[in-house]
């Protein structure tokens, strides 16, 4: 038996094996499912044992426990780490959702439930391909190991200290990640980079309180109006980041990057159809999408200060603030960018008010050459299992989990993931496309052959 006959005959018994995941309610964001994040801890660790793996083991984070497990039969042949993340996002609002969140529902080939698409649904297809493997072939083609984390919704608190820990245990030659997307419905795509992250609030204080501005308008600062003209300085007219140092360390967009990047086919006008804005702003000399996954931004992600009721309150402010964060590119460090930010809102802090910035935690953008040998063996399964060219792409967003696999296991990360961006992972509704399901174990399975020989 094949494997696409395999998976036909046996993808009712694994759909219904999937929907019996997808009832855990694994919430890692609220005690009350602390729980749940056991039982669902449990049965990855005993779905793991049955399918082949020659050990599978419950291990202790401090917080939600992670799940860890084996094979290593082939000596001499790549080890691949497989990553994916167990817990889901909460519910939240619960109205919005046209069935229950943990009653997994298929319609419209679309499979509807919390983590059906992030990313239960996606470690469950990389488990039923060992388990085909082993079925059909009784091995693996590399050896593997497997993490499942219970903590990624929630900033993935304990991994770095888990990852030093078990260093030698976790170590691979590549780990392979299912939690990202394809480009577009139909189009199987690799992503080989991720954007970074620099995190900061920053506050402006005035005068000792609010002050009443008839008797104090013209004479006393407004933190508020300071805080605007400081927050103004931070970009240029054109769109790009004024602050100084900014863009020092970015690497160059390649020719080879941007001609692949220009046959996606990217629709400028139905993309701002989609957001409902009659132009896309942002630093001159790209496209919108070398913008999104290519270039570094400094956004103002909230404002704060003043009198916020129904109304009017003649009030002077005496505080205010905003929260800002940069999404960062390939050789940025966060700390740097954070010390350039910090000191030109320092040189440019009005008169009469005092600044205070602090920072939260960074992560630096994450790369894969394009022509490393797990990166070329997964396009060309892809393209094998999709019957058309795969393409590479890049992610505008961030994983930091990602940095920590190149920082403490020195392990290049190939991001197969098989999501689409209309399936509201995070919202109500999330749901997982059947057909991708299908194509991407098919995927898969030609992969870990692929890489057997890839290095």
């Amino acid at each position: 038996m094949n494997a696409d006959k395999y998976f036909l005959e046996h993808r009712k018994a694994h759909l219904d094996e999937l929907c019996d995941l997808l009832a855990i309610p694994s919430i890692s964001a609220l005690s009350e499912h602390r729980g749940d994040m056991r039982t669902c801890a449990q049965w990855l660790q005993q779905s793991l044992l049955r399918l082949g793996m020659t050990r599978a083991e419950v291990m202790e984070t401090g917080g939600h426990p992670a799940v860890y497990a084996e094979w290593l039969g082939q000596p001499g042949k790549p080890t691949a780490l497989i990553y994916g993340h167990y817990d889901v996002q909460p519910v939240d609002p619960l109205d919005l959702w046209e069935t229950a969140p943990f009653k997994p529902t298929v319609r419209d080939n679309k499979l509807y439930a919390r983590g059906a698409s992030d990313d239960k649904g996606q470690l469950f297809m990389h488990m039923k391909v060992l388990e085909a493997l082993f079925r059909l072939e009784g091995s693996l083609p590399v050896n593997v190991k497997i993490l499942f984390e219970g903590e990624e919704e929630v900033g993935s608190t304990n991994l770095a200290r888990f990852l030093k820990e078990y260093q030698e245990l976790l170590k691979a030659d590549v780990v392979v990640i299912s939690d990202t997307g394809l480009y577009a419905p139909g189009v199987p795509s690799l992503t080989y980079a991720l954007r970074g992250l620099a995190p900061l609030e920053v506050t402006v204080t005035g005068a000792k309180g609010d002050l009443h501005s008839g008797l104090f308008g013209g004479s006393a600062p407004n933190a508020v109006h300071a805080l605007v003209e400081l927050l103004a300085s931070l970009r240029r007219p054109d769109g790009g980041v004024a602050v100084t140092g900014f863009y020092e360390q970015v690497r160059n967009l390649s020719d080879e990057e941007r001609a692949t990047f220009a046959s996606l086919g990217f629709d400028e006008e139905s993309y701002k159809r989609e957001l409902g804005v009659a132009a896309l702003p942002g630093e001159p000399g790209y496209s919108p999408l070398e913008r999104l996954w290519t270039r570094p931004t400094l956004e103002i992600n909230g404002i704060f200060g003043g009198f916020q009721g129904e109304g009017t309150k003649t009030v002077i402010p005496a505080k205010a603030g905003a929260k800002i964060t940069c999404r960062l590119v390939p050789d940025q460090d966060p700390t740097r960018v954070q010390d350039a930010i910090e000191q030109h809102l320092k040189a440019n802090c009005p008169r009469g008010v005092t600044l205070d910035v602090k920072r939260g935690d960074g992560a630096p953008a994450c790369i894969t050459p394009v022509d490393h040998p797990a990166i070329r063996a997964a396009l060309a399964a892809l393209a094998e299992a999709y019957g058309k060219e795969a393409k590479f792409i890049r992610g505008g967003g961030s994983i930091p989990v990602v940095g920590l696999f190149t920082s403490v296991l020195n392990a290049p990360s190939v991001l197969m993931g098989f999501g689409l961006e209309d399936e509201n992972f995070h919202a109500p509704n999330e749901h997982f496309h059947l057909e991708n399901f299908d194509l991407g174990m098919r995927a898969l399975y030609s992969y870990w052959h692929k890489l057997s020989t890839a290095f």
